[in-house]
């Protein structure tokens, strides 16, 4: 069954936890669809997992439109939700629902995901009011790590709680269908996720979140630059991909590869005819 921003109500009204991935790839994300999963998301992140720059801040609306494409090709029953990238809504209310609008008419995402609270409600209104679903993302928001100063826990002290509980609020009225709640302590973001009627999607806080969501480079120890605390690697993949190459390597270095099973052959009487 496809997954949709009603079915995602639905399981918040249900008690179903909620299953996210980042997916920038046709293959990747066809294998996470017939996992099963509920939302795949295009994430900026491909900007450091993928694309090898230090943040997300030089990821571009082409970057995400054209890994996008891949990945709705790959999903059948994911709900496929594209990052607006950095400067992507900031700049006006009009620039955010026209980018929008490329992420679900050329990109074909079922959904966007911005970050910020109140700052960027004006945009989250005006992109539903565009009939585009908006997944907000509040706490800690890697488009703002220059202001933030850097990778931290958000909302532990007292008014930054309270800011983020209202914040929460806001985009929920705001229209979002769910929001992303990124490092903030386990028990703000269950206060958070019993205060709001839309599903929280977690990502550092705690199981008291509707869903979970995790970029799948990290949960497969693919990606070794750093590994954030609230990481688990579920297998490490990335040690038998290196095995694999190692061996490849020394296959067709020691020419065992490829062997007669891997090659076409030709008759005889063709090749006599070559001299």
């Amino acid at each position: 069954m496809k997954n949709t921003v009603l079915s995602f109500r639905e399981a918040k009204q249900e008690n179903k936890k909620l299953t996210m991935l980042t997916a920038y790839d046709y293959s990747t994300a066809r294998l996470m669809d017939e996992a099963g999963i509920n939302a795949l998301l295009v994430g900026d992140s491909l900007g450091m997992v993928v694309l090898g720059y230090k943040d997300t801040l030089q990821v571009t609306m082409d970057d995400i439109l054209h890994h996008t494409k891949a990945v709705a090709r790959g999903a059948q029953n994911a709900l496929v939700v594209s990052d607006m990238p950095f400067m992507s809504y900031q700049t006006s209310v009009y620039d955010a629902v026209c980018n929008a609008g490329r992420l679900v008419k050329e990109g074909h995402a079922n959904a966007v995901k911005l970050e910020g609270g109140s700052v960027v409600c004006p945009q989250i209104r005006a992109i539903v009011e565009a009939s585009i679903p908006v997944m907000a993302h509040i706490g800690l928001t890697p488009q703002s790590i220059n202001a933030l100063g850097g990778f931290k826990v958000q909302g532990k002290g007292v008014e930054d709680a309270r800011r983020l509980i209202e914040e929460a609020k806001a985009v929920e009225e705001a229209g979002a269908f769910a929001v992303v709640l990124e490092c903030i302590p386990a028990r703000l973001a269950e206060i958070i996720s019993k205060s709001i009627s839309i599903p929280t999607i977690g990502i550092g806080a705690g199981n008291g979140c509707d869903g979970q969501v995790l970029v799948y480079q990290d949960m497969l120890g693919m990606f070794s630059d750093f590994t954030p605390k609230f990481v688990r690697h579920f297998s490490d993949i990335g040690t038998q991909m290196k095995k694999a190459f190692e061996l490849y390597i020394s296959e067709v270095e020691k020419g065992a590869f490829p062997a007669p099973e891997h090659c076409f052959d030709i008759a005889d009487s063709i090749i006599e005819k070559l001299y």
